[in-house]
């Protein structure tokens, strides 16, 4: 992203006086590109390896991957039972999804897209996460009220944390040891010692309730989270406290942090993304309300490109049709800016 001289010498002048870190004024985002990807049922979750320049997205029966650099599918892992999340270990080469009604936990190569081990999972599979740290990986599941946490090379059991209530969004911080998630039914954010595989902490989210998206700053320590009363919620990742807030639009999905920029980007189910700056670590401010389209509330963003993506399916069927998703109508929406960074080689 581009910066006028005097905001250059700004920026480093007070970057080197320790003010504020170097993070460039973002441009206006908009619609850059629509992937038609087809498939019914909805998008639950995306996951992009950065280094293999690969979007997952996994809908209904079926994960679809894309080339970030096309921007086009170029083929997908399905699974006639069901899909539920998706979460990949760039460094093992490795994706891991729910697999249908069995509670089943499936790991799949992705050099060969190639399923090699089924494991127990859960009967309702809410978030998959990797931790790169100790090479872990988290199944939360809503049923249990719990999450079993598994060696990510092998897929051998570990250990099995039992939640104070439902999970939602979860996200892992190497460098503290710490996997966080979100619990919906109690207003509150869960750090998980990875270590111990024993939850340390308990953090109300107050004013903030009913918790979706969560993102991560993890230069400032802040956790970024998407709540249904149309708040989002900065918490210290260390100690839990509520600094900040932002307004949100209604129906708060999947959010994003891109450190580069500076920016968290907060899907919205009425159909909009609300991207908001940390200006200081201790202050959030809206930059702009980027319109999308109503139900897009899955999103993954592209630090190296800054582009975002947002899974969409329209909902209006045609004649002779029941109500619903248009069966194979999921498209990707692209949006960036037009000072966007050219992917990387």
């Amino acid at each position: 992203m581009k910066l006028s001289n005097w905001q250059f010498i700004f920026v480093l002048a007070s970057a080197i006086l320790g003010f504020v870190p170097i993070r460039a004024t973002a441009a206006p985002y908009h619609l850059v590109k629509e992937i038609q990807v087809g498939g019914g049922g909805g998008a639950s979750c995306m996951a992009i390896d950065e280094k293999a320049r690969r979007l997952y997205v996994a809908l209904e029966t079926q994960i679809a991957i894309l080339d970030l650099n096309q921007e086009q599918v170029i083929g997908g892992i399905t699974n006639p039972s069901g899909v539920h999340g998706f979460a990949i270990a760039p460094s093992l080469k490795f994706g891991y999804y729910g697999g249908g009604q069995d509670g089943r936990l499936l790991m799949v190569n992705l050099r060969g897209l190639r399923t090699f081990k089924k494991i127990a999972g859960g009967r309702d599979l809410r978030t998959i996460l990797y931790e790169p740290g100790r090479q872990q990986l988290y199944a939360f599941d809503g049923t249990s009220r719990s999450a079993k946490a598994y060696e990510a090379d092998d897929g051998d059991y570990l250990a099995t944390i039992q939640l104070s209530g439902t999970p939602g969004a979860a996200l892992s911080d190497p460098k503290a040891g710490k996997v966080y998630c979100n619990i919906e039914d109690k207003n509150e954010v869960l750090a998980i010692n990875a270590k111990t595989l024993k939850v340390a902490d308990h953090w109300p989210l107050a004013p903030g309730t009913t918790p979706a998206g969560m993102a991560m700053d993890a230069s400032r320590h802040r956790l970024l989270i998407s709540c249904a009363n149309k708040l989002l919620v900065m918490m210290d990742s260390d100690n839990g406290r509520v600094i900040a807030t932002a307004p949100l639009d209604e129906g708060a999905g999947a959010n994003a942090f891109d450190p580069g920029a500076g920016l968290v980007f907060s899907a919205c189910g009425k159909g909009t993304v609300i991207i908001a700056r940390d200006e200081t670590p201790d202050k959030l401010a809206v930059a702009q309300t980027l319109a999308t389209e109503p139900g897009a509330r899955v999103l993954a963003l592209d630090p190296a490109t800054h582009k975002i993506y947002l899974a969409a399916a329209p909902f209006q069927a045609p004649a002779g049709q029941s109500s619903g998703t248009i069966p194979g109508g999921i498209k990707i929406l692209v949006y960036g800016t037009d000072d966007v960074a050219p992917p990387s080689k």
